[in-house]
């Protein structure tokens, strides 16, 4: 039987560990996939833990000690997993406070085979650089989406810029080039990873302020988080996209090229 655990700080967490947290909305993380005990962009998700930390507590756990927290819950369950690491402080306090790590095992996954369909909506996220939690849009939203007869949100500024959907980055494929949206998103660790190894490989990509009227000009269109470098999209609203397996490919290969480390 796979055993995936809950960790506060190190060690196993309990019920009073987790408790004061339940109803708690002021943390952020990140998420990863385990393959073999090891993971893609270790520096990406330490670099995003940082600078949260700092943002949101004023001061930051050392590497050292959040990649030690990462290895004691990994040498508890299978070598294949899920993994969010959330940092939070059980002090609820506006002063800058020490922040606390939870790390939460389960399940590993590829994500969905797609392609999608995504409905816009008008959103912003607080504070889009970083990965927080407590968004009810990132529920709400893919829910009246589905009620429309897609599978998923996509979201705009006030502006009509496209930003990111749901729980995923957006990218484009305009027949030669990977595009990125120029808006305020989170940089997520697969794109981080990919706009690397894209560069490295020598395939062009730029980031383009995209708008509705942009997208029948586009080829193809993906979404990608800690699950995948890249589903494809076959519509949103009403605008159809044949998108290339090519394109899917392209982003699974560059990615497959990120070395898998251990924590």
């Amino acid at each position: 039987m796979s055993v995936f655990v809950v960790h506060r700080n190190g060690r196993p967490a309990t019920t009073g560990d987790l408790a004061p947290l339940a109803f708690a909305g002021y943390a952020h993380f990140t998420a990863m996939q385990v393959r073999g005990g090891r993971i893609r962009g270790r520096d990406l998700h330490l670099d995003r833990l940082r600078a949260a930390s700092a943002e949101l507590f004023g001061r930051a756990l050392p590497d050292d000690v959040v990649l030690a927290h990462l290895r004691a819950a990994l040498r508890e369950g299978p070598a294949d997993v899920s993994l969010t690491a959330t940092v939070y402080s059980p002090e609820f306090s506006a002063a800058d406070v020490s922040p606390e790590l939870l790390v939460r095992t389960g399940p590993a996954t590829d994500g969905p085979a797609g392609p999608l369909s995504l409905a816009t909506f008008e959103y912003e996220r607080v504070l889009p650089a970083f990965k927080h939690v407590g968004e009810v849009a990132k529920t709400y939203y893919p829910r009246q989406a589905v009620a429309r007869g897609f599978d998923d949100a996509a979201f705009v500024d006030r502006h009509g810029r496209l930003t990111e959907a749901s729980i995923w980055n957006l990218a484009f494929w305009d027949g030669a080039s990977v595009v990125w949206p120029d808006a305020a998103v989170l940089r997520g660790i697969a794109m981080g990873i990919l706009r690397r190894q894209l560069d490295r490989s020598g395939v062009p990509q730029r980031s383009q302020v995209l708008t509705a009227a942009d997208l029948p000009a586009m080829r193809g269109a993906v979404v990608m988080n800690s699950w995948t470098p890249g589903v494809a999209v076959r519509r949103i609203d009403d605008v159809e996209l044949d998108t290339p397996e090519s394109f899917v490919e392209l982003l699974h290969r560059a990615y497959a090229e990120e070395p898998l480390v251990t924590p």
